[in-house]
């Protein structure tokens, strides 16, 4: 066992109660771990307990991990800041090519304007209230939460798919009429999984109470997305009017194409994606690292036994050592979600020149793509928590994080917790709303540039995208719990059942191999 200074850390002790998590409830926070029953030495550890520090865990070697992805990462956003610059200045110079709110002032019929930009800030605050809305759903309700976020997104899926068979809108129909579908079948398939995944979300609230740093690293990280969104509005809305041929700046001299304005917006796309991408997952990194990753290795604050700002701690690892390894998995899933949108985009054009056939492929391998972009973000965030404990590179973290599923067989939970579903459900439902919102907006507003609907794609893909990371920044304080239990209980489950033991009586009467060697309780 490492030897180490208890008094470094802090001193005291608690002998405070466990309250069961079953019988949660809104209001004061109660205790979040029973005192220890078994034989502790000296640092309070018990015999059948590893130490916290065991294989390096919160002792990190001070090195720069993937510099490659790190420079990348940088020169990639340096990049993005600079040509933003440019057609910012240039857009404003402009005049933003006129337009306001509503459908009484749409601007020039160059391309988009003022009038688009408006619509995309009321797409963010709509998104900053839908995601505040669901977190204090989820941040109330345990099991109910389960049942309500699937019944609404059923709901909305058939919502939506009724409206665009209505509107006439085909590929929109099609694609939500098989969603609906799916989500039907998913909702009776996982019914009976619902006990376990609403424990550990009671469990991951119980946490987060007693560590107010979560909730403040959640909203600090959406606030910089919301400010993230904005930039990349300002500046897609900028490329198009500098660019597109037809538009003031082009009688200056500026060499204008439509091509020129697809490549620069590619380019911006996946800025945005990209650097959004690291901002939730520094965001997730800090959160295991800090306040989860302590609590399950080191016990309750009160104990006097876990680190001193954990948090702040966590955070300074992940921005800075261990940034590359971040934007080395983030870029993975960035290139699929481009891949996807990018078939996005064809399917909707095959659907606009009457192809359907094109359309359909399109559409199955865009659901292809979107299956591979959920199962390595998934995994991710488990390599995340290993990057966030460890320090690790991300091949390393990855390679165990494996190791540690199919050795431990925790690939069982894994794949059986709803908890992903449900808040996946929940940001694809704000997504969604914005995207309907975004739509509507235009369908009402009949603005000039959109006469043909060949804006409408990239308005609402703009509305999806902003909606969507909104949600999945503020859910990945309760994933970064739900995930971090699932790490400790690979690597020592005994600790759970001292932690949390109604989870671990669950999960060793549901998944007995999970917890092979250890008493149940």
């Amino acid at each position: 066992m490492t030897d180490w200074n208890k008094d470094q850390w802090g001193g005291g002790s608690s002998s405070a109660g466990y309250q069961p998590v079953g019988g949660f409830q809104p209001g004061p926070a109660a205790n979040y771990a029973p005192p220890s029953q078994a034989h502790t030495y000296g640092g309070g550890f018990t015999s059948d307990q590893k130490s916290p520090f065991e294989g390096d865990r919160f002792k990190p070697k001070t090195r720069i991990n993937d510099p490659f992805f790190l420079i990348f990462f940088i020169l990639s956003f340096v990049g993005y800041v600079v040509l933003s610059a440019i057609v910012i200045t240039q857009w404003v110079k402009d005049g933003g090519l006129g337009g306001g709110i509503g459908g009484g002032n749409t601007g020039t019929s160059v391309t988009l304007n003022y009038h688009t930009v408006i619509l995309l800030l009321l797409v963010a605050g709509a998104a900053l209230v839908l995601s505040t809305a669901y977190l204090i759903l989820t941040r109330t309700f345990t099991k109910a939460i389960m049942h309500i976020t699937l019944i609404l997104s059923i709901a909305l899926n058939i919502g939506i798919c009724v409206y665009y068979w209505i509107t006439k809108y085909w590929s929109g129909a099609i694609i939500f009429t098989i969603i609906a579908i799916v989500s039907i079948l998913a909702y009776w398939g996982y019914r009976s999984r619902i006990p376990l995944a609403s424990l550990l979300i009671q469990v991951t609230m119980d946490v987060a109470k007693h560590h107010k740093s979560v909730y403040v690293v959640a909203f600090i990280a959406l606030l910089f997305q919301a400010l993230l969104s904005v930039w990349f509005t300002f500046t897609a809305i900028g490329t198009y009017a500098k660019w597109t041929p037809g538009n003031p700046s082009c009688s200056t001299g500026t060499s204008c194409s439509s091509g020129k304005v697809a490549g620069l917006i590619f380019f911006e796309t996946f800025a945005y994606l990209w650097t959004s991408q690291v901002i939730g997952n520094v965001a997730l990194a800090t959160m295991a690292g800090g306040p989860f990753g302590s609590w399950y290795y080191f016990g309750p604050r009160e104990q006097g036994l876990m680190p001193k700002h954990p948090t702040l701690s966590a955070f300074v690892r992940a921005s800075t050592l261990s940034l590359g390894s971040i934007a080395f998995g983030s870029l993975i899933v960035t290139l699929l979600e481009l891949i996807r949108l990018i078939l996005d985009i064809a399917r909707n054009t095959a659907d606009a020149d009457g192809h359907p056939v094109q359309a359909c492929l399109a559409l199955c391998a865009q659901c292809f793509i979107g299956c591979i972009e959920g199962l390595i973000q998934y995994f991710n965030r488990y390599a995340y928590i290993e990057i966030a404990l460890y320090g690790k590179p991300y091949i390393s973290a990855a390679k165990d994080t494996w190791g540690l599923l199919v050795d431990r067989g925790i690939d069982a939970i894994v794949n059986g917790s709803l908890v992903n579903m449900t808040l996946t459900w929940g940001a694809y439902s704000v997504g969604m709303l914005c995207s309907l919102f975004a739509y509507v907006y235009l369908r009402v507003t009949h603005p000039s540039y959109n006469d043909d609907g060949q804006y409408t794609a990239p308005v609402i893909l703009f509305a999806f995208l902003i909606g969507l990371q909104f949600s999945l920044t503020l859910s990945s304080a309760v994933e970064a719990g739900v995930s971090t239990i699932f790490v400790g209980l690979g690597e020592d489950p005994q600790v759970l059942a001292i932690r949390a033991p109604e989870l671990f009586g669950l999960i060793a009467s549901t998944y007995p191999d999970v917890v092979q060697g250890v008493q149940r309780v």
